[in-house]
């Protein structure tokens, strides 16, 4: 209590301003601000005096915030090792167990995914088959229309001229020399 007296009459005595912040050894805090002023004005002013930089809460919670990342990332990279099958010789077998079911877990995950891939591949594969198909069927269609088309025509002018002509059969009869028993028919 004498130090807060004295500073109460230094700050007014002297017209100053004065913060003081006591902690005792068993951690109870005691502060004294002048009555003119406030502890951020007061530590502001310290520290543009004496080019020290206090304590500013929002680069201690960024410090804190990145240190806390930096952690983060620290275990991050310790446990992509371990999945990686490195530095697993430090680990207990209790602490081996989670990291075998996270393994067999994205094994589980790659086969279900490759398994998929493998079915929309066939799908594909099916599915062009049957396109294929349907294209040769359409030319085959388009071939013989045209067939057809080129008989048609070849009918109806015979059609037409055939009052001229004796009546004949469209197309030639020809014997197959592989087959001798139409020969000897006749």
């Amino acid at each position: 209590n004498g130090i807060l007296k004295k500073a109460r009459e230094i700050a007014v005595l002297c017209d100053a301003e004065i913060s003081l912040v006591v902690f005792s050894n068993t951690n109870k805090m005691t502060e004294f601000c002048s009555p003119n002023g406030h502890l951020g004005a007061i530590l502001n002013k310290y520290q543009k005096s004496s080019g020290r930089k206090l304590w500013d809460p929002k680069h201690e919670y960024l410090h804190n915030e990145v240190d806390r990342i930096k952690k983060e990332n620290d275990s991050m990279q310790i446990e992509l090792r371990h999945l990686k099958g490195e530095d697993l010789t430090s680990l207990t077998p209790k602490e081996l167990i989670p990291i075998e079911a996270a393994l067999l877990n994205g094994i589980d995950k790659v086969k279900a995914k490759q398994n998929e891939c493998h079915k929309m591949l066939k799908k594909r594969v099916k599915m062009g088959e049957e396109e294929k198909e349907r294209l040769t069927f359409v030319l085959h269609q388009r071939q013989m229309g045209l067939s057809d088309e080129n008989i048609r025509e070849m009918e109806n002018a015979y059609h037409q001229k055939g009052r001229d002509f004796p009546l004949q059969m469209p197309f030639p009869y020809h014997v197959q020399p592989i087959q001798p028993n139409l020969h000897e028919n006749k």
